[in-house]
């Protein structure tokens, strides 16, 4: 395919902490999903109409169907918000994409039979046929387990390829960072050097008149690794004791420029789609210049600069027998005190 439109869909979401039980919640998600459907018809009808353009690439907030954990333990998330891999919500998903004739991406809290005891904070591609054809779990998180806490049992279930996953599409190669993880460089620079051409961000941020840390990291991460970022972002988090709509705009689409094509402003809009021309992207990365700077990358350089014993530990939710732990949510906090404890000590800050 030559050229094709992206659409970051800015939308609600409704927080389900104050529900009662896993079936008031999937009611809830069963709402939410149709609400997905509705937009994303009428966005690809308006699209089409007005600019000519083919949609056939969406991008989700996060948090779209549950909101985020508050104050709940791992347990009660688990048993009360958290999707099974081939569950109910996963297969209406794909009869959206499906029926919408669409690549669909999203993120949302899943289980993993592997690691029964904990869940993973999960971005997902559905292709036009209705198939998840790439699960990304984010790695980098403040209060929820991520693969690298459990690193080595990970690995042995999903080798190396389940870490920084990229699938290679009509589309494009497509990749996913998660929220917060865009203003970490080496989450988009390891999917880029397996080949990702645009990367799709589900994001649920704060709104401002003014530059926002994310907001200048996706135009530095499309810049540095030429790429474009379909990066979508919550309107407003309902029925939440954090004031709603503390999360508006800055849904946008960035090319492999670092140029800004599109951004929605507040409230559930379409606004922020953009033609995606992969092959112009493929000329430019083939071309010696300055600006190719994937092909300047010397990499070797710095594999001692990650090659650290000081910072964040693989597998401290594994104990000395090898078995998972079950952490409670104070453990985060206190994984990272000890971590700057380190830091200090090495004089690194």
């Amino acid at each position: 395919m030559g050229t094709y439109s992206a659409l970051a869909l800015q939308m609600d979401c409704s927080a389900v902490n104050h529900l009662p039980d896993r079936a008031a919640v999937q009611e809830a998600m069963s709402a939410a999903l149709e609400r997905v459907d509705a937009l994303i018809a009428g966005s690809k009808g308006f699209i089409s109409t007005f600019s000519g353009d083919t949609l056939k690439l969406v991008v989700l907030p996060e948090y779209f169907l549950t909101g985020f954990p508050m104050g709940e333990s791992i347990d009660t998330w688990r048993s009360k918000a958290c999707l099974e891999m081939d569950g109910p919500e996963y297969q209406r998903l794909g009869e959206i994409a499906r029926s919408r004739g669409i690549y669909l991406s999203g993120n949302a809290y899943e289980l993993d039979p592997h690691f029964p005891d904990l869940y993973f904070q999960t971005s997902f591609i559905i292709d036009d046929e209705g198939e998840v054809i790439l699960r990304y779990r984010r790695l980098i998180s403040m209060f929820a387990p991520t693969p690298h806490d459990v690193l080595s049992r990970y690995l042995e279930v999903y080798g190396k390829d389940g870490l920084f996953p990229v699938v290679d599409t009509p589309l494009g190669r497509l990749a996913c960072v998660a929220s917060e993880e865009i203003l970490y460089p080496e989450i988009a620079r390891s999917l880029a050097t397996r080949g990702a051409e645009v990367l799709l961000h589900s994001s649920s941020e704060v709104g401002s008149p003014r530059p926002t840390p994310k907001n200048i990291a996706k135009c530095a991460r499309a810049y540095e690794n030429m790429c474009y970022v379909v990066s979508s972002n919550t309107s407003a988090i309902l029925n939440s004791p954090v004031p709603q709509h503390s999360t508006q705009g800055h849904s946008q689409v960035v090319d492999y420029k670092g140029h800004l094509l599109t951004e929605a402003y507040t409230g559930e809009s379409m606004v922020a789609h953009a033609v995606i021309d992969i092959e112009r992207l493929r000329e430019a990365r083939a071309k010696p210049a300055m600006t190719n700077l994937i092909a300047r990358q010397r990499l070797s350089l710095f594999r001692s600069t990650y090659d650290q014993p000081n910072f964040y530990p693989a597998d401290n939710l594994i104990d000395e027998a090898g078995d998972v732990i079950k952490p409670d949510r104070s453990h985060f906090l206190e994984q990272q005190a000890r971590v700057i404890a380190k830091l200090k000590k090495a004089d690194l800050i």
